[in-house]
């Protein structure tokens, strides 16, 4: 994997509240080699390790788009939410934002039917089928519709597992990494101070509460995955 560089600034990370972790009372003893300091209270995460560590990961996805890999972004709880559909819109990368569906990777059969409704519910009401059927059935695929769109609709277009899963908050998405754990699929995960590092293939230490430090961290992965789409398209 080639090594390049992505102008990760400490002091960027910093204004973006990178370095604040939990209370110093909610922590995994495992992060320890990834703190620097304990502040009011609060474990302060070594930035310089943080950086290394994000680093890798932009190589290795930077890697992998330029060879037309296929991303995952997870990222459910509210203050991720529109940061993880907002990037991965832009580096055209497949993503859940509203709630995991338990199986989504491991019983990918049942996500296939799933995805095969979607598309025809969205295909039937684009036809204008629904306004052809009595009111109440109607309102019943409307309702279908919305609730498959809120769950699936950042996946309409997946066709098959993804070669890699970022995660934002591995204890928010759990369940999520452990299919990927089962499947094999490589991830990348954001994690805090109370957080497992061994659980994901690259962990990056970083504050996975404000809105600032999620939006910087997927910033710059998704950057690296433009980057490596565009290398392809060069040098295809």
């Amino acid at each position: 994997m080639t090594k390049r560089y992505w102008n990760i600034n400490l002091e960027e990370m910093m204004e973006a509240g990178v370095h604040f972790g939990h209370g110093t009372r909610k922590w995994n003893p495992k992060m320890a080699p990834y703190i620097s300091a304990k502040r009011k209270g609060i474990h302060i995460t070594n930035l310089t390790r943080t950086a290394r560590f994000l680093s890798e990961a932009c190589d290795l996805l930077f890697d992998a788009a330029s060879r037309r890999k296929q991303f995952l972004i997870v990222g459910t709880k509210n203050k991720a939410a529109y940061s993880v559909a907002r990037a991965s819109i832009k580096a055209r990368c497949h993503y859940v934002n509203k709630k995991w569906l338990g199986g989504m990777l491991t019983n990918w059969s049942t996500t296939e039917t799933r995805l095969q409704k979607f598309r025809d519910l969205r295909m039937e009401q684009k036809m204008g089928g629904f306004s052809r059927l009595p009111k109440r059935d109607a309102t019943i695929l409307k309702r279908q519709l919305a609730r498959l769109q809120t769950y699936l609709g950042g996946i309409k277009y997946m066709t098959g597992l993804p070669d890699i899963v970022i995660i934002v908050d591995q204890h928010k998405e759990y369940t999520a990494l452990r299919e990927c754990i089962t499947l094999g699929i490589p991830t990348i995960c954001l994690i805090d101070t109370n957080c497992d590092p061994d659980l994901s293939d690259i962990s990056i230490p970083a504050n996975d509460d404000a809105i600032s430090s999620i939006r910087f961290i997927l910033n710059k992965l998704v950057f690296a995955i433009c980057e490596g789409r565009s290398s392809y398209i060069r040098n295809p």
